[in-house]
Order: C-alpha cells, then sequence, then structure tokens
C-alpha cells in the first residue's frame, strides 16, 4: 500500500516570504528553501497509508479556531550535536500559533496520532546546514533584527511532503479556514475529494475544508 508523508502547516503571505528570500544568503554551503518551503509546521506528522490520511483529512475539518495576526521577529538557528544545523526566522506572538498546534495536537489524536512531545517553536525554516556550511555568525549579527509588518494566517494547510532528486515538494492538498466554523458546501466537498485523490489519497468522510490543487 501506497504511503504519504504529510504535515500540517500555516503560510506566510506572498509579501512576507519575498521579504525572507532577500535575506536568504550570506551563509557558505546552506541549503537555502525556496518559496513553496516557506511554511510555519504546526505538526508533521510523517509517514501514513491512505486510509489513515483520509481519517487525518476528515479531522482537521474539525478544526476551529480564529485566525491569528503575526509579524516575523528576528532570525536564529537549531544546533545538532553541537553544530549548527538549521537557521530559521521567529514568529511573534507565539501564544496564539503555539495554542493552534495544541488544537491540531489534539484532532490528530482522534485519529490515532501520537501526541507531540518535542517543545513547540514557532518558526519558519530559511536553511539547512552541513558540516561545511558556515560561518553562521555574519548571516545572524546582520538579520538579528528582521522584521516585517503585521499579517494574519487565515487558513491552516494539510501538505504532502514529495522526496526526490531536487530535494522536497510540498504541495498542498486541503485548507482549513481559521475564521470560525465553515461548513463545506458540496462544491467545496466535491474539490476536496478531487484532491486528495490526485495525491492518491481517497475520500474523507465529512470535510469541511476548501481544496488546493498543486
Amino acid at each position: 500500500m501506497s504511503t504519504h508523508r504529510l504535515f500540517v502547516a500555516l503560510r506566510p503571505p506572498r509579501p512576507i516570504r519575498a521579504r525572507l528570500i532577500a535575506a536568504m544568503h550570506g551563509i557558505s554551503g546552506a541549503r537555502w528553501q525556496d518559496d513553496d518551503q516557506l511554511h510555519l509546521t504546526l505538526r508533521f506528522i510523517g509517514e501514513v497509508d491512505r486510509h489513515r490520511a483520509e481519517d487525518i483529512a476528515a479531522a482537521l475539518g474539525a478544526l476551529h479556531a480564529p485566525a491569528i495576526a503575526a509579524r516575523i521577529a528576528g532570525v536564529s538557528l537549531f544546533e545538532r550535536h553541537g553544530r549548527p544545523h538549521m537557521v530559521w526566522a521567529g514568529v511573534e506572538p507565539a501564544e496564539p500559533v503555539a495554542a493552534l498546534h495544541r488544537k491540531v495536537d489534539q484532532l490528530l489524536m482522534r485519529v490515532g496520532i501520537e501526541k507531540e512531545t518535542r517543545a513547540f517553536l514557532p518558526h519558519v525554516t530559511l536553511a539547512r546546514l552541513n558540516r561545511g556550511s558556515g560561518p553562521v555568525a555574519p548571516f545572524l549579527a546582520l538579520n538579528g533584527d528582521l522584521a516585517t509588518p503585521d499579517f494574519v494566517f487565515g487558513h491552516v494547510t494539510l501538505y504532502e511532503s514529495e522526496l526526490g532528486h531536487g530535494g522536497s515538494r510540498c504541495p498542498p492538498i486541503a485548507r482549513y479556514p481559521l475564521d470560525g466554523p465553515v461548513a463545506a458546501t458540496s462544491a467545496a466537498a466535491t474539490a476536496l475529494t478531487s484532491a486528495l485523490r490526485a495525491h492518491g489519497i481517497g475520500k474523507p468522510t465529512a470535510p469541511s475544508a476548501t481544496c488546493i490543487m498543486s
């Protein structure tokens, strides 16, 4: 049976992504994200079979949360084994995003996805680093005060990560509004079903989302 590598994320608006891309330079050997990869991951799910993917798509249709006003605020890095592993841009305020993360986690637990145990820090990954990358300090110093105007996260998106020789592609599967409970129209439900099937995922039960065709 085929599997699907899924994650749930927020997508910054185009002008915000353009501002991030403009700052993405200055680290030798860094693997910078492209525009399609710029998102704030709320929950990485991982590999699931088709039936579990259907359950996940349907479960997220019950998401009820307000839209989030946010802004980009500074850059930092994650380390692995004492070495820089990833540079990222912070997202503030953190608590509304963290609250949304918890709601998504609770919905996924209803369909058998284990609770997230790692600490959650809202961020947008800018680049991944290897042993030969660097130095990183000049980039952090130059962009330490990176900031954007406030913007709104108006929906949550379910993505499928497709790994290939040229890196990963992240086609969106379905989008869930954040401005309150929105019942799917029959047209939206049909479109969602088509989008899921286009990715090899069967029909979810009682979808409450709009589709995004990749």
